[in-house]
């Protein structure tokens, strides 16, 4: 009995089946490792858009970035509709940084957003880009004045070339500063090793120098607080998808508490030492003071306008800083300013909002700067006197960074002997400074 041989053609249909069987195996396993495309459709932009699909495990950014209103493409660009990684992040503004003053225009700005007029307080790309965080005006100044190529200190070259055609300051621009057209060493030194200290520019490699750009600067917070050391002495924890105006101290150390810069040399030397309490990781180890100086965050004290900018080009930090000890404390004959909220769209309410660290009412007593603007996390507590006739006033104060509940008393009706005039923290230390 002969058996039967399986054709040709039949054996060539099974190999084929096989390989189609292993290539149909192929894609349904590539297919269900693959995300399911998630939609969204913010309302804002009412356009669908599948970022989601990869970055669903992202914390919400901030309570006034809600994402069913945003979206993601509103702000970090990218291609909406697409899947692939590289597509969909090909044409994002800013890498993973959409504040970054290249492109905070197109992606923070619109007269609803933060280009909008100063009235309505949405001006803050226009107090950032003239601000001396950005223009590093007053740097550039001191060195230049200091090695002879300009004969005062007056403001005349920034980072960039800005503009501000509304000054109150009597600078309506500043030119571009050009290291080519500087012939002194030092200057070509600081040049070449300085110019990296402001939100423009991307930090330098290393520990010393980590730090984000443009409004994340500020506003996204690095590390946490306190920080966290590892084994070699370097910070871990570092901060994420967030922004925030609860800014702690460590973020601002980021740019102000790194180390110092050597003018001889014009070389940073970094800090060695690694704080263990926040009373040693605050400030550098030297100088004195007081308690409230390293107990609050920086927030506490100074005000957006310092910080941010006013709106107005100015010819270095001191010119834009006003805060003073009797911001708060008063003097001997005076108690510190204060305004009683009666308008539901006093933007003393948004900035409450935007950091609910105290339940703001109207008809709340709030503390205000001499220029007006609202320290919105202090009020007057009820008095028996306020009103100077000897009994001593007192406040209470929400810390915005660590929600702490201070109370505090005014300078009037104590014994403080001080002038009132003179309020250098010099002079106040000479009483209140805290031994390290």
């Amino acid at each position: 009995m002969q058996t039967k041989q399986p054709s040709t053609f039949s054996l060539q249909l099974v190999f084929t089946s096989g390989i189609l069987l292993l290539a149909l195996t192929i894609a349904w396993w590539f297919n269900s490792r693959q995300p399911q495309p998630v939609e969204l459709i913010p309302t804002l932009t009412n356009q669908p858009e599948y970022c989601l699909t990869c970055h669903a495990d992202l914390p919400e950014i901030s309570a006034s970035h809600p994402i069913k209103t945003f979206g993601c493409v509103s702000c970090h660009g990218g291609e909406r509709l697409a899947l692939d990684a590289d597509l969909a992040h090909s044409a994002m503004r800013g890498g993973a940084n959409p504040s970054d003053l290249s492109v905070v225009e197109m992606s923070c700005g619109g007269s609803n957003c933060h280009s909008g007029s100063e009235a309505d307080g949405r001006d803050h790309i226009q107090r950032v880009l003239t601000s001396v965080q950005s223009t590093y005006a007053g740097a550039i100044a001191n060195i230049r004045f200091t090695f002879g190529a300009q004969t005062d200190l007056s403001a005349h070259f920034g980072i960039s070339a800005v503009t501000d055609d509304q000054t109150q300051t009597g600078i309506p621009s500043l030119s571009a500063f050009d290291l080519s057209n500087e012939s002194n060493p030092s200057i070509q030194k600081f040049g070449e090793n300085c110019l990296t200290c402001h939100i423009n520019a991307a930090p330098r490699e290393g520990e010393a120098y980590a730090r984000q750009t443009g409004c994340a600067a500020c506003h996204t917070p690095l590390f946490d607080s306190p920080p966290i050391f590892g084994e070699n002495g370097g910070r871990i924890k570092e901060g994420g998808h967030t922004l925030t105006t609860a800014i702690p101290y460590t973020q601002c150390n980021t740019c102000h508490n790194r180390g110092n810069y050597d003018l001889r040399t014009m070389t940073f030397v970094e800090r060695a030492d690694h704080a263990a309490t926040r009373l040693q990781g605050y400030y550098q180890p030297i100088a004195q003071f007081t308690q409230c100086e390293y107990t609050l965050d920086c927030v506490d004290c100074h005000t957006r306008d310092e910080v941010m900018g006013d709106g107005d080009l100015h010819a270095n930090q001191k010119d834009i800083q006003y805060v003073q000890c009797k911001t708060c404390h008063g003097t001997p004959t005076e108690l510190p300013l204060t305004k009683a909220l009666t308008d539901p769209n006093d933007i003393a309410f948004r900035m409450a909002f935007l950091n609910p660290v105290l339940d703001l009412k109207i008809g709340d007593v709030i503390l205000v700067t001499e220029k007006g603007e609202p320290l919105w996390n202090i009020r007057l507590l009820p008095s028996p006197a306020g009103d100077g006739t000897g009994v001593r006033v007192t406040y209470e104060m929400i810390g915005k960074a660590t929600k702490q509940y201070f109370t505090f008393r005014s300078v009037m009706g104590s014994s403080c002997t001080q002038s009132g005039a003179d309020q250098s923290s010099a002079y106040c230390h000479e009483c209140h400074a805290v031994e390290r």
